[in-house]
């Protein structure tokens, strides 16, 4: 946890610099959760397996499933119906992902057989040096986390003298066009696993089950005349993730340090599956956010009517990367709204329901910046272009809790390395701060 600035403020640059460190660390959900997992273990929260009775004291609690945490502080004298403050995020992003069988080759060349998750800007992972990250399942039902951070893999682009037309709109096939490649000669079964194996300690022989990803091993990086800008893999949604986990520890130890008072539990609701439609058991449409709030309410002696109170009176903020004005198109923008980086977070409005987002929402989101004394700016999507979504919808419609649909603008979203505003991190965590404690 970085130290504190002069109230209400408590982030500054240093935090863009920790950033920097979780997502280097942070290759896949899998190693963000265990990551922040560390970070929340560090400030005094507790695992608790959802096999397990929960009690209904006061500290820090957390949940992990797969690529999935929620967590959350009980302030001492909370009752039943205390309302929750909800941060909610989503820890993946669109990437390649290594098929059932993945040892395959061609003319000579062998190969990784990839699948492509969400919505890759495919372009962006030719060419690069890539690694490979992610989880591996034992016989015995344990998992291990792998991360291979180091050139390994590379998606090779045609030569242009072998595609004239290639700078006049480039077609890539997504399954012939997108295999990486990482040595000469011919596959053999098992290979992959094999070398993992060694890369983890493993045997190869105990691996019945894997969940792997590549990723860029170029690290992120500072750039621009003044340093401003922050050129990073998965900002899109990690740096929601990483400001929502600092935020929440800064909310819970100033707690302690204040000796109560909180009229709110805290809460860091980071999901997986989000680029594909969230719709698993650690997705934001799954029931693992619902049942967790349901037990704390139950741990604390309440029912059902505690639970129907709690959730009206609860706030989710749902932080995401949203879309700064292009330069070099902005015409697709809409006129009136243009994002910068370094403008402090923006307030995400579709009135189509792609974002949660109302007035009430507008107000909450507005007098949290106004606490933190942090900037703010408005998106809306061009009419004539469609607009994305996020987990906000979602966690509204299901859990019938207010949802105001907030982030951080960047440039390049969803490529393999994106950019945003070197301020815009500590400004998002400043705020959700100020959110958090109401």
């Amino acid at each position: 946890m970085l130290g504190p600035m002069s109230n209400p403020s408590r982030f500054d640059r240093g935090h863009t610099d920790d950033l920097v460190s979780f997502l280097k660390a942070s290759p896949t959900p899998y190693h963000a959760v265990a990551n922040a997992a560390e970070r929340l273990e560090k400030a005094g929260f507790q695992q608790v397996a959802e096999t397990d009775a929960w009690e209904g004291g006061s500290g820090g609690r957390y949940v992990l499933r797969g690529g999935a945490i929620i967590a959350w502080y009980v302030p001492e004298g909370a009752t039943a119906v205390t309302p929750f403050r909800i941060v909610g995020a989503h820890t993946d992003s669109p990437n390649l992902r290594v098929k059932p069988i993945p040892d395959t080759g061609s003319v000579g060349w062998r190969q990784i057989a990839v699948e492509i998750y969400g919505g890759a800007l495919l372009n962006t992972w030719l060419d690069r040096d890539l690694g490979l990250a992610g989880r591996l399942t034992l016989r015995d039902g344990s998992t291990h986390l792998v991360n291979v951070d180091r050139p390994l893999l590379r998606v090779p682009q045609l030569a242009i003298h072998l595609d004239r037309q290639a700078n006049d709109g480039l077609k890539l096939d997504r399954q012939r066009h997108m295999t990486p490649v990482w040595g000469l000669g011919e596959p053999h079964e098992g290979d992959l696993m094999a070398f993992l194996a060694d890369e983890a300690g493993l045997r190869a022989a105990d691996i019945a089950g894997w969940d792997l990803m590549v990723h860029s091993v170029e690290p992120p990086a500072r750039l621009g005349r003044d340093r401003e800008l922050l050129a990073a893999p998965r900002l899109d949604n990690l740096l929601s993730v990483h400001a929502a986990t600092a935020a929440l520890v800064a909310v819970a130890e100033r707690d302690r340090e204040n000796g109560g008072g909180l009229s709110y539990i805290p809460v860091l609701a980071a999901f997986d599956h989000e680029e594909n439609g969230s719709q698993s058991d650690t997705g934001a449409e799954g029931p693992l956010l619902g049942r967790v709030l349901e037990r704390s309410v139950l741990a604390r002696g309440g029912g059902p009517e505690d639970r129907a109170r709690a959730y009206a009176g609860s706030v989710c903020m749902s932080s995401d990367t949203g879309h700064a004005v292009h330069p070099n198109y902005p015409e697709r923008h809409e006129p009136g709204h243009h994002p910068l980086p370094n403008g402090g977070p923006i307030l995400k409005v579709n009135v189509n329901q792609r974002y949660a987002t109302d007035g009430t929402g507008r107000a909450i989101f507005a007098a949290a910046c106004e606490r933190a004394e942090v900037p703010w700016q408005s998106f809306v999507s061009n009419n004539a272009m469609p607009c994305g979504t996020t987990i906000g919808p979602i966690t509204a419609a299901r859990h019938g809790i207010t949802t105001v649909d907030i982030g951080v603008a960047i440039l390049s979203m969803h490529s393999a390395r994106e950019l945003c505003g070197a301020d815009d991190p500590h400004l998002l965590a400043n705020t959700l701060v100020a959110f958090l404690e109401g």
